[in-house]
């Protein structure tokens, strides 16, 4: 196990972080999954840019597949952040999510503001959660509250 030098405050900080950015992911994915008319299509179809990419993932068989795939990726970063548990690639997966997120709907000036609440200028609330994730990936915390750190124990029992 790695030799992290946090201070109680910071490592209190950074674990609520990550519980509360996974618990707006988990959040997020199951009222999608329970909402039988939800669909990503319109949030595609309306994009600011890069509209020939984004309308390929809101046309026909493709739509119900990017929708499975943006509640399952949802979900997974969701709990892996929850529980601590392969929060790297969680944080990967929900990076990317976020920059998509972002892409179809940028916060530029002279470009229509997508489906939000507010008025956002270059920086809105996908490109700060995607920094809070960032911080999340940099700054791994399982090891101190997570599965991770049970499953490093047992295997240090198991070992010794």
């Amino acid at each position: 196990m790695e030799d992290h030098k946090y201070s109680t405050g910071q490592l209190y900080a950074l674990v609520a972080l990550r519980l509360f950015v996974g618990w707006h992911f988990l959040y997020e994915g199951i009222i999608k999954l329970y909402s039988p008319s939800w669909t990503a299509k319109g949030y595609l179809l309306s994009a600011s840019i890069l509209k020939p990419f984004f309308g390929w993932l809101a046309s026909g068989s493709m739509s119900s597949v990017v929708d499975v795939l943006n509640i399952g990726a949802l979900v997974v970063v969701g709990v892996s952040f929850l529980i601590g548990y392969k929060t790297k690639w969680a944080s990967a997966i929900g990076m990317g999510l976020l920059l998509l997120y972002y892409l179809a709907h940028p916060a530029f000036p002279g470009l229509p503001q997508g489906p939000s609440e507010g008025s956002y200028w270059i920086v809105n609330k996908n490109l700060i959660e995607l920094a809070a994730i960032w911080v999340i990936m940099v700054f791994p915390t399982a090891w101190a509250f997570g599965v991770e750190n049970l499953l490093a124990k047992n295997k240090t029992e198991v070992t010794n």
